[in-house]
């Protein structure tokens, strides 16, 4: 069972994680839809982006719902209020992450983070990037979109 606050993998039928206290849910309760910000509201669709974009998608933590254009070479996440993407959590560091274009991709490298990055429930060092994938930092997870491919 993984925690739904620091993704660490606990034994089955654990009450709290062993490495932050939160409370565990039994994981028919942990299922989260991801959908789509609906159109109406402010700020890029995915058929909006340009081939070098990506969009993040906040659905669990302080600012759920929110969106953000990953339009730049590097794009830093933290707890600092200088980044780009601003994490307002005690679990997140000041400098916590960053989403960097590489090629035709993108890439999340953990900026030596206390508590780590994860994607898709996998604490990563580096990682490719693909359009669906989920990051978890701190509270906060944030699903990563790219642009849709050629129909």
């Amino acid at each position: 069972m993984y925690c739904t606050r620091c993704g660490h993998k606990n034994p089955d039928g654990a009450s709290f994680c062993a490495s932050c206290g939160n409370s565990l849910q039994p994981l028919e309760e942990q299922t989260m839809a991801i959908t789509v910000a609906p159109e109406d509201e402010e700020g890029p669709s995915l058929e909006e982006l340009g081939p070098d974009q990506a969009l993040l998608v906040i659905k669990g933590g302080p600012t759920a719902g929110s969106t953000v254009l990953v339009d730049k070479d590097i794009t830093r996440l933290g707890r600092s209020p200088d980044s780009d993407v601003f994490l307002n959590d005690i679990t997140v560091s000041r400098r916590h992450a960053e989403i960097s274009r590489e090629g035709h991709g993108f890439v999340v490298k953990d900026a030596g983070s206390l508590n780590g990055t994860y994607v898709n429930r996998e604490r990563v060092d580096v990682a490719e990037l693909a359009s669906g994938d989920e990051l978890q930092i701190g509270k906060f997870k944030i699903v990563f979109y790219t642009a849709p491919g050629p129909q």
